[in-house]
């Protein structure tokens, strides 16, 4: 077995190709005072702001150590991570959402996650289970290197092209959290940044982050010199529409999964670009406008941030002068590369690379639920509240039927290896929500605008939700206690989230049974013995 060792605090960037192994990593979370718009403020930082990027290959085994040293009473003090996108198959345990797979840890009990990449490839990130701790910046990026089917498409594929669109506040989260309760209203960012750095209505001209490209640096394919770019939105709330001015691009990667080429970068979905850099040798503004959709006193309403057009960034050519650009959009958002077209690509016309078509085909599913919006923090008239003790370890206890848990838990049972078929209904109230399934990547058989394909829909684990609603697919392959919920932290806070416990049974006992650890067991007693200013 291989071995590798890297020390995130001192190397954020670390970016290595070597055989399969174990990986080591050191990963502090820390209160730091941080400008990154040019409004100080006390925030968290995983490993460093605005987020260490780990960098593994395919099959590597991953043993993170997360020490805790928030100190900040204004932010929570007691944390879970979770890796946004792995399936972490018998390691349920380490999945991180606090009092679903796990309790949360203080300073006084540090764990360390241990989960096997499996054969997932491509590009992932990690960000805080607990309440809306991640909007006070506990997130990073983790890309899992593969030997890609596509590699030929592309040159640079390094931690340069990594670029990372988040939300900022200048409250901190539990202030903002607690407003929302109190009226209603989403809390609306401050900025938006653009690979950690934005600015904010009547703030300072913080420069911008700069991409450098090389115009022509080899010709693969008979093509310009090819840059991939890994474009993740890290966001509590918002969303993004990604341009480059006078450059279109093939979308070669939705949320990990290899697909043949989309438009719209939707809340916390990723998307991998090839970008052809064959313009002349200049700057030219990289473009990630910003919007979402705001719920007001029982009323709907489409809101642009103030300073939607501050999320930017400079793509450079080697040898242009650092300077601003002057360039202006092309007409299309989002542009297709094939033919010289700038026509936009809508969600349906992805198509997954490898293995496509929807688990069953267009068979009926052996278990179909309908997931209905009622009031706003309601699904199927259920405001969802974490329970005192993780399902898991309810289901390590024994919890087997839906009657083994509270109905605030609003768990579902799924039993193993059968086709399961969601069905989504969205609200009239305009909102679109992001729903993110854990433990699965799943086909969106029909999205909010697309017709029903089971042959080869896109495959991705966040879905936008709008008053037209969708339908999923996925196959219960994988014993474990899932989340399914809005990905909006504030609604998710609020109740906007069901739970799949997946095979129960199998979850204790045969081939599929989790690997649970004395420090798992753990968690709990120490959370429990914790001050309730650190809960």
């Amino acid at each position: 077995m291989g071995f590798k060792f890297i020390t995130i605090a001192l190397l954020p960037f670390y970016v290595g190709r070597a055989l399969a192994g174990d990986v080591f990593i050191d990963l502090p979370i820390t209160n730091a005072v941080v400008a990154p718009d040019g409004f100080s403020r006390s925030a968290i930082q995983a490993g460093a702001f605005p987020g260490t990027n780990i960098v593994a290959m395919k099959g590597d085994t991953l043993h993170i150590n997360v020490s805790n040293h928030l100190v900040d009473p204004t932010m929570r003090r007691s944390t879970s991570i979770h890796w946004h996108g792995l399936f972490q198959d018998r390691t349920a345990s380490e999945d991180g959402p606090s009092f679903v797979n796990q309790c949360q840890y203080s300073s006084a009990h540090t764990p360390e996650y241990n989960f096997n990449l499996g054969d997932q490839t491509g590009t992932y990130w990690f960000h805080s289970h607990l309440s809306t701790q991640y909007a006070d910046g506990e997130r990073g990026t983790l890309v899992i290197y593969p030997d890609d089917p596509q590699k030929d498409l592309w040159d640079v594929d390094d931690a340069s092209t990594i670029i990372t669109l988040a939300d900022w506040y200048h409250t901190p989260a539990e202030q903002a959290m607690a407003q929302f309760k109190a009226d209603g209203h989403e809390p609306v960012p401050a900025s938006g940044l653009f690979n950690g750095v934005g600015r904010y209505n009547g703030g300072p001209a913080v420069p911008w982050s700069v991409v450098n490209v090389v115009a022509g640096k080899r010709q693969v394919n008979h093509t310009p010199f090819e840059q991939y770019l890994r474009v993740i939105n890290i966001s509590a709330f918002a969303a993004y529409t990604f341009s480059i001015d006078q450059h279109v691009f093939d979308v070669i990667e939705t949320d990990g999964i290899a697909t043949v080429p989309l438009v719209r970068l939707n809340f916390t979905q990723r998307y991998s670009v090839v970008l052809t850099a064959n313009q002349p040798v200049k700057n030219y503004w990289m473009r990630a406008p910003m919007a979402s959709q705001i719920h007001h006193s029982g009323t709907a309403c489409t809101e642009y941030f103030l300073n939607k057009d501050n999320v930017k960034a400079i793509l450079r050519y080697a040898g242009a002068p650092a300077q601003d650009p002057v360039t202006s959009a092309i007409s299309a958002p989002v542009a297709q590369k094939n033919g010289g077209s700038a026509n936009p690509l809508q969600e349906y016309q992805l198509a997954t690379l490898i293995n496509p078509g929807a688990p069953g085909g267009s068979a009926p599913a052996d278990h179909v639920i309908d997931l209905n919006f009622g009031t706003i923090w309601e699904v199927n008239g259920v405001v969802y509240t974490p329970p005192d003790l993780p399902t898991l370890l309810k289901i390590i206890n024994g919890a087997t039927t839906a009657s083994d848990f509270n109905v605030s838990e609003h768990t579902f049972i799924l039993t193993q290896n059968e086709v399961v078929e969601l069905r989504i209904h969205g609200s009239n109230h305009g909102i679109t929500h992001p729903f993110h399934l854990h433990g699965h990547a799943f086909d969106v058989v029909q999205s909010a605008s697309g017709p029903v394909n089971y042959v080869n829909p896109p495959r991705r684990d966040v879905i936008g939700v709008d008053s037209g609603g969708v339908i999923i697919r996925f196959r219960a392959d994988n014993p474990g206690p899932w989340f399914l919920h809005c990905h909006i932290d504030w609604h998710l806070e609020a109740g906007l989230a069901v739970v799949f416990a997946e095979s129960p049974e199998a979850e204790r006992q045969g081939p599929s049974a989790q690997i649970i650890t004395p420090q798992w067991l753990n968690l709990c007693p120490a959370y429990n013995a914790l001050a309730p200013e650190f809960q």
